[in-house]
């Protein structure tokens, strides 16, 4: 693990004790509740976001997204899987082996376009999009 991912992991449990000891050397016991009481709805607006996102990808096949040309616009680097199936609306099809890094997920258009995302340790890292061949346009009759 990075020390950067192990900070980022250590920030918030060292944060919450920062602001109970302060809030318990200030106000005691109640200070302290103050700072549960804001832990837990900080959790439950987290959880309430995550089942609003399940639930609408609920709604729509795994691995379909409305235009890919515009999910590949919105995308940038470092934004958790999370986001992305919220920008999506849907779950993508898992095109790698279950559980091994990176994951790689792909979603399709109606029109056979797709993005196809890699993800490492639950962040984007690259994506590419694919868009079908043209046709060739059908020859016009010679005149005569």
């Amino acid at each position: 693990m990075k020390f950067g991912q192990l900070l980022n992991r250590a920030a918030v449990p060292v944060l919450i004790l920062g602001l109970s000891l302060v809030a318990w050397h200030s106000y005691g016991w109640g200070g302290v509740g103050f700072v549960a009481s804001v832990c837990v709805f900080w959790l439950l607006l987290h959880f309430n976001r995550l089942m609003l996102v399940l639930r609408r990808a609920r709604e729509r096949p795994i691995g379909y997204v409305g235009s890919a040309v515009m999910l590949n616009a919105k995308l940038r680097p470092g934004v958790n899987l999370l986001h992305v199936v919220a920008l999506t609306r849907a779950l993508g099809e898992l095109r790698s082996a279950k559980d091994a890094q990176p994951e790689i997920y792909r979603w399709t258009d109606g029109t056979r376009s797709s993005v196809t995302c890699e993800f490492v340790d639950g962040r984007l890292q690259r994506w590419q999009l694919e868009r079908p061949a043209e046709a060739p346009a059908p020859a016009e009759p010679p005149a005569t």
